[in-house]
This record gives structure tokens, sequence and C-alpha cells, in this order.
């Protein structure tokens, strides 16, 4: 009897210390996923997401396969990728589909997810690496009602992922993913239908009035010059008039994306209004400045554009204007930035006055003490 209660309370001995090191384990998953959450309620944009997920969804979960399958039937979210110079095409783990039909085909009607063995069939197209996972769980985003795409895992352990398997953490998961995409989904939309000229594709007036404030407090704060560029389309007028107004709109696209390939990520970008737009150099000397600039007139004057069967030639003028802080005086950042601009403005008129199709250096605005009526020397 004693013998049978001794071996009794070794064995419930035994089976509470496996369940504390359980406890133990779901407590440290636990901590892992607040943190992850936490990291992923955090990001701003959509690019940042992706890369988030790609990332730190191997790492946190100690996987040895993800990937990040979106739906992008319009390709709105490649275009959105694009404008902010994410390099979608080479990150590995990133996969864009242009059918929502891809889910329904291979996990049916409700696409549930899949969590077992790996399956060629189903799994293949998730799963591009050479060396291919034991076990996955291929699970759908789903917000309402709607498929957005899917969050894949891949882990060579064959006893990893099963159906089997407790899936509350992992639908929880899956659920502020979903959330999250929806909403990096919708202010995608936003900002550009707000912030974005729908035309070109670049920043819009309403943005750049927004961000030139900020990056002027940014040079101050950083004692950095700025450097402000005004361009031009030569004669636009005259391809209106010529080719028409929808060939006009096909120069200011081809144009707008043609500066902004100039251009650093960094750099800010609008249209200004018609076919004029502005742009800040952060952190640039006026040598450096007048070097991207003619670079910019040299890219727009070898473009060739041809619009029903219509070649169309090009050229733009642009004028620029340098700010460098000084500490021993101050200004209102309005004040600096509407002087900014005018010098920019009649830097580029004096390029026009010059012939077209070249670039003049205004020289640089400095700020003086206010009590002197803000006057920029």
């Amino acid at each position: 009897m004693e013998k049978d209660l001794s071996m009794g309370l070794v064995l419930l001995e035994s089976h509470l210390d496996g369940m504390l090191e359980r406890v133990q384990q779901n407590s440290a998953a636990l901590k892992r996923f607040q943190k992850f959450e936490m990291g992923l309620l955090g990001l701003n944009t959509l690019a940042e997401m992706i890369e988030y997920v790609l990332t730190y969804t191997q790492n946190f979960f100690e996987l040895d396969h993800v990937s990040f399958c979106l739906i992008d039937e319009n390709n709105e979210i490649s275009r959105y990728l694009v404008e902010d110079r994410y390099d979608y095409k080479n990150r590995q783990g990133l996969i864009l589909l242009s059918e929502k039909d891809f889910f329904y085909d291979r996990l049916g009607a409700m696409a549930r997810p899949y969590l077992g063995a790996y399956m060629p069939k189903l799994c293949d197209y998730f799963f591009l690496e050479q060396e291919k996972p034991a076990s996955v769980a291929v699970l759908p985003l789903n917000r309402r009602g709607r498929i957005l795409g899917s969050l894949n895992l891949g882990s060579l352990k064959p006893d990893r992922f099963s159906m089997s398997m407790a899936t509350d953490f992992i639908e929880h998961m899956i659920s502020v993913i979903s959330i999250c995409l929806e909403n990096n989904l919708n202010f995608e939309t936003m900002r550009r239908t707000t912030l974005i000229d729908t035309l070109t594709g670049v920043n819009n007036r309403f943005f750049w009035e927004q961000r030139i404030d900020e990056e002027l407090d940014r040079s101050s704060r950083n004692n950095q010059p700025l450097t402000c560029l005004f361009l031009d389309i030569d004669f636009f007028k005259k391809v209106n008039d010529v080719y028409g107004h929808q060939a006009g709109d096909y120069v200011l696209t081809e144009v707008a994306g043609t500066i902004k390939k100039q251009l650093r990520s960094n750099d800010v970008l609008a249209r200004y209004g018609g076919e004029e737009f502005v742009a800040l150099l952060s952190n640039i000397d006026e040598g450096k400045a007048d070097e991207i600039s003619e670079r910019i007139r040299l890219a727009i004057s070898q473009l060739t554009l041809n619009y029903n069967g219509d070649d169309i030639p090009v050229t733009i003028s642009i004028g620029s204007a340098s700010y460098q802080p000084n500490s021993a005086f101050s200004c209102p950042s309005s004040d600096i930035a509407e002087a900014l601009i005018k010098q920019a403005d009649t830097a580029l008129y004096e390029a026009k006055r010059k012939g077209r199709n070249r670039v003049e250096n205004g020289g640089r605005i400095a700020t003086i003490n206010r009590q002197l009526d803000h006057k920029i020397a």
C-alpha cells in the first residue's frame, strides 16, 4: 500500500512537472506573440507590414519557411509598393496573386485553413524554395467576408503542424494580421486619395504644404541644408493644343515618373499645379543640387514619348533655391518656406527667360531676425 502510494506521488509529481513546463512554454509563447502583435500594430505603411510579417514571423515562431501571399486583382498593391520604392519583385516570400479564385481552388469554397503534412498540389505555390517543409499551416486572411491573401508557415518538423492541434492561438494571430492588413490597404488608398495626385501618382500640393514645414524643422534641428526645386514643363499648352489633353495627361505622367526616378527615396516630390512640380532635397549642398537638377533636365529631354502615333518632344526648365539654417537668427518655418519657394520660382522664370530647357540656381536664402521684418537676404 505504501509502495503504491509512493509510486502514485512520483507519477503525480511528474505529471505536475509536465504541466508546469507546458504552462511555462505557453507563457513564453504568449509573451512572444504579444511582442509580435505590438510591433505589428505600430507599423505605418503596407511595405513596413510586409517586411515585418516576413521577417519576424519566422524569427518569433522559429519557423523554417514563411511566405505572405496577397490578392492584388487590380495591381493596386504592386503600385503602392513601387511608389514607396519597395522592391517587392525580389522580396523572397512575398507573393502577389491577380485572382482570389486561386485560394478557393486549393482550399475549397470556404477557404479554410490547412494544417498538416506538405502536399505538393496544395502547397507548391506557397513555398517556392527548393527545400520543401515537412509540415505546413496555410492560413487564409479573411476580413468582412473578403479574402485578402494568406500567411503560410512551414517547418522541417513533420509534427509541427497538424489538423488535430489547438488552433485558438493561430486563429487569433490571423485575425490580428487580417485587421492590420485591411487597415493598411485602406490607409494606402486614403493616403493616395487625399495626398497623392491621382493623375501622376506623385504627392499633391496639400501634401507638399504639410511636408515643407516638417522638412524645414528637421533642417533647422540637424543644421542641414535643404534645397527646393521648381520644375515646369516647357510649352505644355502647345502639347495640349496640338496633340490633345489626353496626350497632355500622358506627358505629365511620364515626366513625373522620370523626375521621381532621379530623386532619392527620402526626397519629396509633388505636383504643384498644372504642369509645375516642386521637390525638396534634404541635406544636399548647392553643388550637388545643381547636379541632380541637370540630371533631371537631361533625362526629360531624352524621353521618347509617343501618343497615338505622334512623337511628342518634351523639355523642362528648373529653378532652385537653398536654405542653410543659422542658429544666430530665428524665423518661422512658414516664412522660410514662402521665401524658399519664391526664390526657386524666380530662378525658374529666369530659366524660362534664357531660353528654357535649362537649370538656374537662385542661390541661398538666409533667415535674419524677425525684428527686421523677416527680411530674407
